[in-house]
């Protein structure tokens, strides 16, 4: 779930009638100045920062006039806050609170339906005070086509122990809370705490809003980058492999790094995992020999040989790698050659500097380890692949021990690139690839591998024994090219070395560039 800051949230409650405190962001202590000049009395300044605990590591102060808040702002300002810095506080006015009630909406699983909870006790550790009165708190599911009506919402306040006086104004506020999490698409929306100020006004003082993921592309005004719950802005790097994400609905790839910045002596591997829980064990069995984790990838869903491909290039984009670990459930129904293909892509053209062991367990694990092992030779780094009977722990011990023995060559060698091909024969794919079989190569290759690897059979001889498509190029760039990649890697080992398959992926180059990488 994609999260919004708090300034968003309330501005998307102020646009549903609940009242907010007034107040703006600032970038600067002296925004956060102006603001408070603004406002003209004491204000709280809030860090912006997608994490809970804000107050207890500084992150919210009072401040009694314009100088104060200059310098609260100052001291929250390019803080490091778990591997992010933060660009923003919130300056608004302080409140005179009376009294703190929790109100909020989630989409509960077991009534597949919306859920809001109402307590008339909030604040901070509402997870606790609930269970310490539960006679303070009540639950009610909302009817997604009626919506949460005015009766329900009075008797939700009335069984949380609501005064009859306050009944009627905070069933308004509960139903504007409704109409809030369903025009944002919301999967979880929280005020904590809804207060009644001194004056006797109802006011979201906090709030979390989080908006599904399915459903960002419909809210470009929320400027969501990365359509998946973070504790922080997305890296350069998790901006890039979303975007590969993004644009190709075949299998999942998640990207999320987990360190940039490891210290001298760290034992640092690059992770891609298949599926959820046998990645959770191969970590495990990672971090159990000191290692640590650049990054978590899932790609699991039967993604393309392409998709994979991408994902390798971007994990091994990251600095200071000093292994990669390849492991997920073991189980796959997915035919596991098509990731081989693509990691072995990806290791020839990077090339591989760093041992790699790779567990491809599942459907066609022989061939898949076949392809795997035959990038030993052509890259500096060795490469090991196990099928889903060899243990996660194995697996971990066995790229433990490759690293221990491993010394990488002074100089990094040029990784594999296309070649000028003398005859070309090119047709484009649907995520912008490029695939060219050089005919006078082709002319001489004696086992035509290409065309019994190509997973489509779109590729066919022609009267001239030489590859090319029967399909349209139109149909060939609509999907029916799969990318799988058979006539780059496996022409590359068992032909003529004649095809090649141009996968671009938007931003990388610069950031290697950048990076000093390759």
């Amino acid at each position: 779930m994609a999260r919004l800051h708090e300034f968003q949230g309330k501005q998307l409650l102020a646009q549903h009638k609940i009242p907010v405190p007034r107040g703006r962001q600032a970038a600067t202590p002296e925004e956060a100045r102006i603001i408070a000049a603004d406002i003209g009395g004491p204000v709280m300044v809030k860090m912006q920062a997608w994490v809970t605990g804000r107050a207890g590591m500084g992150g919210i102060k009072m401040a009694g006039d314009p100088d104060e808040a200059a310098a609260a702002a100052a001291g929250m300002l390019g803080r490091r806050v778990k591997n992010f810095t933060v660009e923003w506080v919130l300056v608004e006015e302080q409140i005179q609170i009376a009294r703190e009630f929790y109100a909020g909406i989630i989409v509960d699983d077991v009534s597949q339906s919306p859920l809001m909870i109402f307590s008339s006790v909030g604040g901070t550790g509402i997870e606790e005070i609930a269970l310490q009165h539960p006679d303070k708190v009540a639950k009610t599911t909302i009817d997604v086509v009626r919506g949460l009506q005015e009766y329900q919402a009075r008797d939700l306040a009335r069984r949380a122990g609501v005064e009859r006086d306050l009944m009627n104004p905070m069933a308004t506020m509960l139903v504007r809370l409704w109409e809030t999490a369903r025009d944002a698409d919301a999967r979880a929306a929280e005020i904590n705490p809804l207060v009644l100020t001194s004056k006797g006004t109802l006011m979201a003082a906090d709030c979390r809003v989080t908006v599904d993921d399915y459903a960002v592309f419909r809210h470009p005004e929320f400027g969501i980058e990365i359509a998946r719950e973070m504790d922080r802005p997305p890296t350069e790097l998790e901006r890039i492999a979303y975007a590969v994400e993004a644009g190709d609905y075949r299998g999942t790839f998640f990207f999320l790094q987990m360190e940039e910045d490891f210290r001298r002596g760290d034992r640092v591997v690059g992770f891609h995992g298949a599926g959820g829980g046998g990645s959770m064990m191969s970590m495990d069995a990672l971090l159990g020999r000191g290692y640590k984790l650049a990054n978590f990838v899932d790609t699991s869903g039967n993604p393309p040989a392409s998709k994979v491909y991408r994902a390798a290039r971007i994990i091994l984009s990251q600095p200071g790698l000093d292994g990669y670990f390849g492991s997920g459930s073991g189980v796959a129904s997915q035919e596991q050659f098509y990731s081989a293909r693509g990691l072995v892509k990806a290791f020839l053209e990077e090339p591989l500097m760093v041992p790699a062991v790779i567990r491809l367990g599942g459907n066609a694990e022989d061939q898949a380890v076949e392809i795997l092992e035959w990038a030993n030779g052509s890259v500096p780094a060795p490469v090991e692949g196990y099928k889903k009977d060899h243990s996660s722990d194995f697996c971990a011990e066995r790229l433990d021990a490759l690293i221990r023995a491993y010394t990488p060559p002074a100089r990094q060698p040029v990784g594999r690139g296309p070649l000028p091909a003398e005859r070309p024969y090119t047709f484009e794919t649907v995520t912008g690839g490029t695939v060219t079989l050089d005919h006078a190569l082709c002319a001489a290759c004696t086992s035509k591998v290409c065309i019994r690897s190509c997973a489509r059979n779109i590729l066919s001889l022609d009267e001239n024994g030489l590859p090319v498509l029967n399909v349209s190029r139109e149909e060939a760039k609509k999907g029916r090219c799969v990318e799988c990649l058979g006539c780059d890697i496996d022409c590359y080992f068992l032909g003529n070395r004649g095809g090649y398959v141009s996968l671009p992926i938007e931003g990388l180059d610069a950031f290697r560039s950048r990076a000093n990488i390759g």
